[in-house]
């Protein structure tokens, strides 16, 4: 198993489902903070800004648009 890139988090996503207005039913993703590799073995260290009223975590790799460098305007 590979350990993945520490400079790289992960996402950490509360996600719940719901019913619209129209009756339509969908399911919210809502980033709630990232995740790292734990520098002294297996684990992750997960930082959150909120908690999931559910208690659900969904941990992800990052998606190729937040692997790309970003750049700085001036």
């Amino acid at each position: 198993m590979s350990t993945p890139n520490p400079a790289i988090p992960f996402s950490v996503f509360t996600v719940e489902e719901y019913t619209a207005a129209s009756g339509k039913s969908g399911t919210s993703w809502t980033k709630i903070g990232v995740a790292f590799p734990h520098h002294d073995g297996p684990g992750l260290n997960i930082e959150l800004r909120a908690y999931p009223c559910n208690g659900r975590l969904v941990v992800l790799p990052p998606s190729d648009e937040e692997r790309q460098p970003r750049e700085h305007g001036g």
